[in-house]
């Protein structure tokens, strides 16, 4: 076994030896049963040049595992009345009606209905990590395809999106990082999760290795190279600490869980409820038309009305 194996039980950590077997650098992995930690282990290198192991300190960016926890940001707000999923964004924000977007409903955004799976022309990371300078361009797009019409999978955009959303819904008008960290993380314990990591834990990022080939014809112009979500890009000091709500949450594995178990357990962990069991019941639905072929994502995809990747 390799010397830089931490697991709760012998069966994870033979499971992690046989990751780092077929070829994986570094691994964080957790588990919840019924609201309990029930396994963790950490295995493999944070950064191979230095070999620095990764532990228990180790932050990994999670990329689109980021949409979940934006989604359940949108549904908190949903859940307490401050917004409706049926309603036109433009509600909400009504610079986003404009160019023909004036009916796309938040449910839409949520289930990459919206029709508006680009980035804006000439982005970088710097205008990325620009929240103002990304929300505006979003309102100004003129949509792809017929908005509500067919799956398109909006692999960055779709963050800025929802995002704004819950920042023009919140009676508060917090930055987005600052919502997820104070509604979501704080009331749950949850300290390891970031939406743009400060300073003081950016030594704690892994460096990532490789990812940086694109493996979709990318006619929408989803996930231009200046902004491509591999290793090159994601590397990059000012995306690590960009509030990037569709693909740039960096945390780990027990940080990641914790949230999910809140979910499952019908929106309530160690007594702290986040979310109303009867909402959460419904956040399982399926969007509407959900065996359509996806128009950026070349196999099957089973995404919910809600937000959620429900399998397949």
């Amino acid at each position: 076994m390799s010397s830089n194996i931490t697991a709760t039980s012998p069966h994870l950590e033979a499971a992690l030896q046989a990751v780092l077997d077929r070829g994986e650098t570094g691994v964080s992995v957790a588990a919840y049963y019924r609201g309990k930690l029930i396994a963790h282990g950490t295995a493999g290198y944070a950064d191979v040049s230095e070999r620095r192991p990764v532990d228990d300190k180790t932050l990994f960016p999670v990329f689109s595992v980021t949409k979940g926890i934006t989604a359940l940001a949108a549904h908190i707000q949903a859940d307490r009345g401050l917004l409706n999923l049926q309603d036109p964004i433009s509600k909400y924000w009504p610079e986003f009606a404009a160019n023909g977007k004036e009916n796309i409903t938040v449910e839409d955004a949520l289930s990459h209905r919206a029709g508006i799976p680009q980035m804006p022309d000439g982005v970088t990371p710097e205008l990325m990590a620009d929240w103002d300078w990304m929300v505006k361009q979003v309102a100004a797009f003129t949509p792809k395809s017929t908005p509500g019409t067919a799956n398109a999978y909006h692999v960055l955009v779709w963050g800025w999106i929802v995002g704004e959303v819950v920042r023009r819904t919140d009676p508060k008008k917090r930055l987005f990082g600052q919502f997820v960290a104070e509604e979501i993380c704080q009331p749950l314990g949850v300290k390891d999760l970031y939406l743009g990591v400060p300073d003081s834990e950016l030594s704690r990022v892994a460096t990532l290795s490789g990812g940086n080939e694109m493996f979709l014809e990318d006619t929408y112009n989803t996930s231009p190279i200046a902004v491509f979500p591999g290793s090159d890009v994601h590397n990059l000091k000012v995306v690590r600490q960009a509030c990037d709500p569709g693909a740039g949450a960096i945390g780990n594995a027990p940080a990641i869980a914790r949230v999910f178990a809140m979910v499952a357990e019908g929106g309530e962990l160690d007594g702290v409820r986040l979310l109303s069991e009867n909402y959460v019941r419904g956040m399982t639905r399926f969007r509407q038309n959900p065996h359509d072929q996806d128009k950026v994502l070349p196999i099957p995809v089973w995404f919910g009305a809600a937000g959620f990747w429900l399998g397949g």
